[in-house]
């Protein structure tokens, strides 16, 4: 009797160490983060100076393809835009903002990477000039986004957007921004595989679809920018997840042109592209 009662216990002592382990594997750690205007967020939209954007750039470029996973994934994007639409003609999107969006639809991390410093990029005009990294690809992404918007029918867009491991609270009628570039889908069953610890219904008048341009056409994605308004129309939270509803409230940028401000009048720049391509290839061995 002594043997089975020990036996129970060892028995019981393995199925619990087994559920206790098995629980651990299980919980997530959630963080809270409560919406708002996103006021550090580098939210650019270069109204009036895309050419001279596109002339500061070249001198640009070079330092910020010394990033090897950016380099790499600009060379991969430009490979397989030259491989689609290289001989199109004419073309919905300019070169360089088809490949912007590519790469940022690559499978790597570089969206990762740039949406995290995107967030934190507009703390001072001073922070964006020496700390920000990625403004080739913002600005050409910003620039897709507006000309997508001209040839986008209708204008306004019901989509979804789901988010692991950060339950987000929001109250009804604030007004918020998501403050960087947000992926979202027409499918909700889509934006509910990337996450559903929170689960917005959005409803976007400046994103735009970027299906035909992107790595991953199935996933029906609609890239919201970083500047655009939305008002909360309706929060509903439970012990495993938030649903929060957006409705488009126009659109706010702290900053304008912030590369070039104060430059005088726009001249016509040399090609931009064949530089960028260069500097990306260069990059992508080791050479720079």
């Amino acid at each position: 009797m002594e043997h089975l009662g020990l036996g129970w216990v060892l028995l019981a002592s393995t199925l619990f160490g087994t559920a206790a382990t098995g629980s651990r594997r299980d919980v997530r750690a959630i963080t809270e983060k409560a919406m708002d205007m996103a006021q550090d967020s580098f939210d650019d939209q270069y109204q009036d100076c895309s050419r001279m954007m596109e002339e500061k750039l070249k001198t640009v470029n070079l330092t910020e393809f010394q990033n090897k996973a950016y380099a790499d994934t600009w060379k991969r994007a430009a490979e397989h835009w030259q491989k689609q639409w290289g001989n199109s003609n004419p073309q919905v999107l300019p070169q360089e903002q088809a490949v912007a969006v590519l790469a940022y639809t690559d499978r790597g991390d570089l969206y990762k990477q740039f949406n995290t410093l995107v967030r934190e990029g507009g703390r001072s005009r001073e922070h964006y000039l020496q700390h920000f990294p990625f403004k080739t690809l913002h600005f050409f992404l910003t620039e897709a986004v507006h000309t997508l918007q001209k040839t986008q029918s209708p204008k306004c867009n019901s989509v979804y957007r789901g988010i692991k491991d950060i339950r987000f609270t929001a109250q009804l009628h604030q007004t918020v921004r998501f403050g960087q570039f947000a992926s979202s889908s027409f499918n909700k069953s889509i934006a509910q595989k990337y996450g559903n610890d929170t689960l917005f219904f959005v409803n976007t008048c400046y994103g735009v679809s970027i299906r035909s341009f992107s790595f991953a056409p199935k996933h029906e994605e609609v890239l919201i920018p970083p500047y655009e308004v939305f008002k909360v129309t309706n929060v509903t939270s439970y012990s495993s997840r938030s649903i929060i509803h957006l409705e488009s409230h126009g659109v706010c940028s702290n900053y304008n042109c912030a590369l070039v401000n104060g430059r005088s009048s726009p001249r016509e720049p040399p090609h931009l592209w064949s530089l960028l391509l260069a500097a990306a290839a260069l990059a992508a061995v080791g050479r720079l």
